[in-house]
């Protein structure tokens, strides 16, 4: 390999690190909120990117349908939920959450005659479209169960890929998509040429990363989500609703899959079971920063894209099972750290 070759593999590995990256800030946004390693992530960025493919083939998207099913069963278990603490009259408010404001992108999609509108729309529908499953989702399969311990949730984490992947090959088909470039060209750095697309990817990364950090910073909303992260019981004590942070952790974590989803839709043919893997491997960029450090995350989703690349380049067969390796050395590196820290505490 000469020094040309292996520029063009760091290039692409910094391409699709930067996605791996916002899934690995996903990751660690949702388990820092709500302790849940959603393994299963990786399936709402298929769904954008099957929608968002649907649209552009002038097909109504089946992510509606699985939009209303979630609405539907959110609305049933709020409805139980107010019967036993005998609060109906707030019904209202759980009408407007998990059935008015869901649906809505629903019936703009049923009521458009036309898919065929400008691409900046249909990325909009597609957005609009997936952001509501996040909260739905936690609705009905996380927030029943959210006082469960950490390995429980993992592995409703890792259920919930089956029946996700199972209805998108029921609404949208065996067959793979591609969505279309939403910008072409190469800009020349000299030595190496890099696509407009890649460059949009990594903007995209940076300017969320600043938002992210802004929000959780700067605001006090940002703010009481950090202190649900810390300690539940006492940010509940002060007044913050742990239920509705896990939803905002949810609805936040849902945007950042459904604009995934419209970055690599070009790039990637997606089918309706791609996203395990995609999410697979952002989960290993946050289990670099151990699924609690935002740096670390971005930092672990990017060596995960360079390493993601050389392999790809020695032997396309084995380039997961290298990628998925780098677990071995994290996890006995912080068993070792662990292991450490108990010591300390007992000499204490």
């Amino acid at each position: 390999m000469n020094l040309d070759i292996a520029l063009l593999l760091v290039r692409e590995g910094i391409a699709g690190g930067a996605i791996y990256a916002l899934l690995a800030l996903g990751t660690v946004l949702v388990f820092n909120i709500t302790r849940i390693a959603l393994v299963s992530y990786g399936d709402l960025i298929a769904y954008s990117a099957l929608t968002l493919a649907s649209i552009q083939s002038n097909k109504l998207p089946g992510t509606v349908w699985l939009v209303l099913i979630l609405a539907g069963l959110a609305l049933l278990l709020e409805g139980i939920d107010l019967y036993r603490r005998k609060r109906l009259r707030a019904s209202w408010r759980s009408l407007f959450r998990y059935g008015v404001l869901p649906s809505a992108p629903v019936v703009v999609a049923l009521l458009l005659p036309s898919y065929d509108v400008p691409m900046a729309f249909q990325i909009v529908l597609t957005i609009a479209l997936i952001l509501p499953l996040g909260p739905l989702l936690y609705r009905v399969v996380f927030q029943p169960m959210r006082n469960a311990s950490v390995l429980t949730l993992l592995m409703a984490a890792a259920v919930v890929h089956f029946p996700m992947a199972g209805l998108a090959l029921l609404f949208f088909g065996a067959e793979g998509y591609k969505t279309k470039e939403y910008i072409s060209g190469n800009i020349n750095l000299g030595v190496i040429d890099i696509s407009a697309e890649s460059i949009v990817v990594v903007t995209a990364l940076v300017f969320i990363s600043v938002a992210l950090y802004g929000f959780f910073e700067r605001t006090l909303w940002g703010k009481a989500l950090r202190a649900t992260a810390v300690n539940a019981i006492g940010a509940r004590i002060v007044g913050i609703r742990v239920a509705s942070a896990g939803t905002t952790a949810f609805l936040i974590a849902a945007g950042l899959a459904a604009v995934t989803g419209v970055l690599i839709g070009p790039s990637l043919t997606v089918y309706s079971d791609t996203g395990f893997l995609i999410g697979l491997k952002g989960f290993v960029g946050a289990a670099i920063g151990g699924i609690a450090s935002y740096p670390l995350a971005l930092f672990g989703a990017l060596l995960v894209g360079i390493m993601d690349s050389f392999a790809s380049f020695y032997s396309s067969a084995l380039k997961d099972i290298a990628v998925f390796a780098l677990l071995i050395p994290i996890v006995l590196f912080r068993g070792f750290w662990i292991r450490s820290e108990v010591e300390e505490e007992e000499d204490l």
